[in-house]
């Protein structure tokens, strides 16, 4: 009896050491996210400062596209209630004659993940109203799905992702991540597994090797961050890597095939594509709970416009008989590289090569800024 006692003990002692080392692996499912949010320091809050939609459509090419993103709808998948974000939105589209997107005209859609509104948060407001008002700006006749996720913690928001799915999205916005990778980080890829769906993520505004998770997933487009410096009328007159651009090689994921021939690390790359994130080259936004009008950059700018950009592309293939291009994004910009803007200057760290922009693919801006109207032929020229 002795003996079976104390073997069961010691099965019981070692039972909780298990699920005390599980429940400690996985502790950095409850922890709060990092947002890649950056504003800029701004003198007159009271008026908008910063690119504005018009100048960012033409930077890029988006003005030269018929299509604005009709019958789609975006994903934007935040943390905690922003209670202002239908009327912060309202003053972002009078003041740069963007059509109004409301509750009322079926163009916003706020989704409580929970079934319970969440509690408020000022520290997220500016980034919700980053990805609402700038995937507006660049497909103002898309819909818009905020799915607002009860707290900030990787398991709650990645948990909230198919509930934007479920509601008729198609390319989901995720301007949040892990500061780095964690050990098994690749059970979450079920939430990115809908082949329909397009998901994109900020890759970071850390600098290199300060990427997360889902950056890293192969599953995940990932956008980095350039510095874009426009004229009045949004002409390009230089554009160079971003030194907070998140880059580099994923520590658990393999290198995917479509890098193959792109990068010669043997592990997954990121990011995937860049866009504008600096915050002295930054976008207007505005939030009435965190001080109204301010410049804003980090690549979080970039995650939402190149979800609206995918939009458009998904529009024209509806009218075209295709499905929305879904999982096959990624395949497709590698195979169609002249499509971007080869950023081959500047740096995100001091690490040496992989810390600098050079031409073709790097660990800093990958593929590049979109050139639009060669980007969206491509997505839209895929089976």
């Amino acid at each position: 009896m002795q003996i079976h006692r104390r073997r069961s003990i010691e099965t019981a002692v070692l039972a909780l050491i298990f699920i005390a080392g599980a429940q400690a692996q996985d502790s950095w499912l409850h922890q709060e996210v990092h947002r890649p949010y950056q504003r800029a320091a701004t003198p007159d809050n009271k008026q908008p400062t910063g690119y504005t939609p018009a100048q960012m459509r033409h930077a890029y090419g988006v003005d030269q596209i018929a299509n604005q993103g009709e019958g789609q709808i975006i994903g934007i998948v935040d943390a905690f209630d922003y209670p202002a974000v239908e009327s912060d939105l309202a003053v972002f589209t009078r003041t740069f004659n963007l059509p109004a997107c409301t509750k009322a005209n079926g163009c916003l859609t706020v989704i409580y993940a929970a079934g319970t509104k969440p509690p408020t948060n000022r520290s997220w407001t500016g980034e919700t109203s980053l990805d609402v008002q700038w995937a507006h700006a660049i497909a103002p006749q898309a819909k818009i799905v905020l799915v607002e996720a009860a707290n900030g913690q990787t398991q709650t928001l990645v948990e909230a992702v198919p509930v934007a799915v479920a509601n008729g999205a198609t390319v989901i916005n995720m301007s949040w991540g892990t500061l780095r990778e964690v050990a098994g980080e690749q059970k979450l890829d079920a939430y990115f597994r809908n082949p329909a769906v397009t998901y994109f993520n900020a890759s970071g505004d850390w600098g290199y090797n300060l990427f997360g998770y889902p950056a890293a997933s192969n599953l995940v487009v990932s956008a980095g961050g350039t510095a874009l410096t426009l004229d009045a009328d949004g002409n390009i007159l230089s554009e160079k890597a971003w030194n907070g651009s998140g880059g580099g090689a994923s520590v658990y994921y393999l290198e995917p095939s479509f890098q193959a021939g792109f990068q010669t690390s043997g592990q997954r790359g990121v990011p995937d594509v860049a866009y504008n994130a600096s915050a002295s080259t930054g976008v207007a936004v505005y939030d009435s709970e965190d001080g109204n009008w301010a410049m804003v950059g980090g690549t979080s700018a970039a995650s939402p416009q190149w979800c609206a950009i995918t939009a458009i592309a998904n529009s024209i293939r509806a009218g075209m008989g295709k499905a929305p291009i879904g999982a096959d994004f990624l395949p497709v910009v590698y195979g169609n590289a002249p499509a971007f803007h080869d950023i081959a200057t500047g740096s995100n760290g001091s690490c040496g090569a992989m810390c600098n922009a050079a031409p073709g693919w790097d660990f800093v801006t990958g593929l590049g800024s979109p050139n639009a109207p060669l980007v969206i032929d491509a997505l839209t020229a895929a089976p």
